[in-house]
């Protein structure tokens, strides 16, 4: 069983990457926090997770340690295999998940994709009782998302969907979002956000 692998990274694609690890290229799963922490011709050490199918053994890697342990608890949930889970991990940070269940919060989760009313009810059922004190960062949490949700409308609220959909991240987007609160209209955020998250 690989627990981590280090080496540089020789290629990078939207949902993988390519690691050389001594001359040996791993294709690594990884999800878009993940991706946007590596970048090619770096050395990283990203954690792994091996999934064994009948036709293909896959590596799945993770750059911190709090999205390995949330990938490992969402696949250890009837229903969610690691490409959903992996989706999950794209579109919200370990922090933020945490967040929703400790809130018990199914509209949001199932928000996130690959996930339905009954999936989402499970995933707080299986996890609430795993939460620790230490598990999430409330006030940090809470200083994040303060502006980004204090008279949040409708306009920002249909952006974020929009934004989610093509792909990028929660925290990508309250990041982006909470430098500015002049909008006037959700065209105007779309835009303003794309310009900002093309530059990572």
């Amino acid at each position: 069983m690989i627990g981590f692998l280090r080496g540089k990274v020789a290629y990078t694609f939207p949902d993988y990457c390519f690691l050389d690890v001594h001359d040996v290229g791993y294709r690594v799963f990884v999800s878009h926090q993940t991706r946007n922490h590596i970048n090619e011709g770096e050395e990283v050490t990203l954690y792994i997770h091996t999934h064994i199918r009948e036709d293909a053994m896959l590596l799945y890697g993770f750059f911190s340690q709090e999205e390995y342990d949330l990938f490992q608890h969402l696949i250890g949930i009837s229903g969610i295999g690691p490409k959903v889970a992996q989706g999950i991990l794209s579109a919200i940070t370990a922090n933020e998940f945490y967040r929703l269940i400790h809130q018990k919060d199914v509209k949001a989760i199932t928000k996130l994709p690959g996930i339905g009313k009954k999936t989402a009810e499970r995933i707080i059922l299986e996890l609430k009782d795993k939460l620790t004190s230490t598990t999430f960062d409330d006030t940090s949490f809470a200083d994040q998302t303060a502006d980004f949700t204090d008279g949040i409308g409708d306009q920002i609220s249909e952006a974020t969907e929009a934004l989610l959909s093509l792909g990028f991240g929660q925290s990508e987007i309250q990041s982006v979002l909470k430098k500015k609160k002049d909008w006037e209209s959700t065209e105007e955020i779309i835009r303003y956000a794309l310009t900002e998250l093309q530059r990572f």
